[in-house]
C-alpha cells in the first residue's frame, strides 16, 4: 500500500503549542525588481551577469507575489497553515540601504501582515534573507565593519513600522550559507572570494545577529525573538582518525561557528585554527557584543554530508563526498534524503545550554512533478516530509527540545543559483502564466493540518 495513503501521522501527535508553518524569502517570490521605488539587491545584480544563476535565470518576475500575495494568502489559509514566514527587502524599505525610507515599500508589506491577520494566520518576519541592497555592497557590504550599523537603522524601521501586529521575528537567514557561498566561494550574490572576505563577513553578520536582536527586544519587549542557522548532520567516510577529524572541521565550519558565539561560547578556533585569523578583526567590546538570549533558534536542515580528510582543500582539510558519489538516492539539488540527519542536529542542539526554545525553520526538497489531468502528482516530496516529522516525532518522545516545522517552502520559487530548474513548493508555479495549483504533498499537509 501507498505510504502517503497509510501514513498515521497527525499534528495532534505533536502537542497543541506545535508551530506549524511555512517558509519563504523576498527575493525568491517578490519579482517587482524595481517596481515602487525598490533599489537594486546584490542578487539583483549578481543575476544580471552572464554565467551566474543555471539557464540565465533571473528573479525580476518570481512568482510575482508582490501582485499577488493576496492569492496566495488565499492558499495558505486553504492549506490550514497557522503560521506564514516571510521576509522583508531591504532595499524596498531602503533602495540605497541607507535613509531616505521608501515609504511605498512600508505600505507593502503593511498590506501583506493586515492580509495575514485578517486571514488568521501568524506573521512571522525575516529580517534579513540575503537580499543586500547594492549600494551598500558598493562601499564593502558585510566586509564593511559599518554594515553593522547600516542594519541597526534598518531595524530600527521595521520594527517601527510592523512591530504593533508582528510579534515573531527572525534577526538574519542562514548566516553561514551567505558568507561563506558569496563572499568566499562567489558562488552566490555578491561574487566575492577569499578567506579574508570571508573572515571579515562572518564577524560583521555575527555582530549585526545580536545588535538586531537586540533593537527588536528593546521596542518591543514581549516580542518572541529568533534567528536561523543553516546545519548539517556530519559523517566521516570512515573511522580513520584522518577522516573522523576532518568531519570534526567541517562540522565546526557548518554547524558551530555562527551558533557558539550568538550563545556566548565564542568562536570554535580551538576545533578549526582557520578562526583564529578572526581575531585581526575584533576590537575593544566585541567578543560581549556577540551574544543575545534568543527565545529561540530556527534550524534548518535538509541533509548529511559525509566527509573525508584531503589535504588539497585548503584551511580545513576535507572533502565533502557527494551524494552522486555515494550512489545513494538525492533530490534535484543533488542532495542525498537521509532523514535521520533532522533527528541527529536536534540532538546535536539539544545539547548546547542556553537554547530556550528550537523551531525546525526549513525543511524540504526539491524533486520533479508530474503534471497530469490539472493534478500534480510529487510522492517523493510528500514522503520526504512525513518521512522528517517522523524523525522530529521520535525527538519528542525522547524529550528533546524541538516546538515546530516550518516547510520550505510554499510556492516553487527563484532557487537561487539554481534558477527555476529545483522545485521545493508545495503549491507547483507555472511561471509562463503564474498560474498556482496546489500539489499532492501540498494536499497532503492540508490534511495532516485539518
Amino acid at each position: 500500500m501507498n505510504k502517503v495513503e497509510t501514513s498515521f501521522l497527525h499534528k495532534n501527535q505533536f502537542g497543541d503549542d506545535f508551530l506549524w508553518g511555512v517558509s519563504t524569502a523576498a527575493f525568491q517570490i517578490e519579482g517587482a525588481h524595481d517596481t515602487d521605488g525598490k533599489g537594486p539587491s546584490i542578487w539583483d545584480v549578481f543575476t544580471s551577469q552572464k554565467g551566474k544563476i543555471k539557464n540565465g535565470h533571473h528573479a525580476s518576475t518570481a512568482c510575482d507575489f508582490y501582485n499577488s500575495y493576496q492569492n496566495d494568502i488565499d492558499l495558505i489559509r486553504e492549506l490550514n497553515i497557522p503560521n506564514f514566514r516571510f521576509s522583508i527587502s531591504w532595499p524596498r524599505i531602503m533602495p540605497t540601504g541607507v535613509p531616505p525610507i521608501n515609504q511605498a515599500g512600508i505600505a507593502y508589506y503593511n498590506k501583506i501582515i493586515d492580509a495575514l491577520l485578517l486571514a488568521g494566520i501568524e506573521p512571522w518576519i525575516t529580517l534579513y534573507h540575503w537580499d543586500l541592497p547594492h549600494d551598500l555592497e558598493l562601499k564593502g557590504g558585510w566586509t564593511n565593519r559599518e554594515s553593522v550599523n547600516w542594519f541597526s537603522a534598518y531595524v530600527e524601521i521595521c520594527v517601527q513600522s510592523f512591530g504593533d501586529r508582528v510579534k515573531n521575528w527572525m534577526v538574519i537567514n542562514e548566516p553561514s550559507v551567505f558568507t561563506g557561498a558569496g563572499y568566499f566561494l562567489g558562488i552566490h550574490a555578491p561574487g566575492k572570494k577569499g578567506i579574508t572576505n570571508y573572515l571579515k563577513a562572518m564577524h560583521h553578520v555575527t555582530l549585526a545577529t545580536a545588535a538586531g536582536a537586540k533593537i527588536i527586544r528593546n521596542r518591543i519587549p514581549d516580542a518572541h525573538i529568533g534567528t536561523t542557522f543553516s546545519c548539517t548532520h556530519i559523517e566521516p567516510a570512515t573511522q580513520s582518525s584522518k577522516d573522523i577529524e576532518a568531519a570534526k572541521r567541517v562540522d565546526t565550519l557548518l554547524n558551530r561557528t555562527f551558533i557558539e558565539p550568538i550563545l556566548g561560547m565564542g568562536y570554535p578556533q580551538g576545533d578549526l585554527p582557520v578562526l583564529k585569523k578572526l581575531n585581526a578583526y575584533i576590537i575593544e567590546d566585541d567578543l560581549n557584543n556577540l551574544s543575545f538570549d534568543f527565545d529561540f533558534i530556527g534550524l534548518q536542515c535538509y541533509t548529511r554530508e559525509v566527509v573525508k580528510s584531503s589535504l588539497l582543500i585548503p584551511y580545513i582539510g576535507a572533502e565533502l563526498i557527494s551524494a552522486e558519489k555515494r550512489n545513494v538516492i538525492s533530490t534535484d539539488m543533488g542532495w542525498e534524503v537521509y532523514p535521520p540527519a533532522l533527528y541527529e542536529v536536534l540532538k546535536k542542539f539539544n545539547a548546547y545550554n542556553g537554547i530556550k526554545k528550537i523551531i525546525i525553520t526549513e525543511n524540504g526538497a526539491a524533486f520533479p512533478d508530474t503534471l497530469k489531468n490539472g493534478k500534480v502528482y510529487d510522492i517523493k516530496r510528500t514522503h520526504y516530509i512525513q518521512d522528517h516529522l517522523e524523525q522530529i516525532l521520535k525527538a519528542k518522545k525522547e524529550g528533546l527540545n524541538v516546538d515546530g516545522y516550518f516547510v520550505w517552502t510554499l510556492t516553487d520559487n527563484f532557487e537561487w543559483a539554481e534558477g527555476y530548474n529545483a522545485r521545493f513548493g508545495l503549491i507547483h508555479v507555472d511561471f509562463d502564466t503564474q498560474q498556482r495549483t496546489i500539489k499532492h504533498s501540498g494536499l497532503w499537509f492540508k490534511d495532516f493540518l485539518s
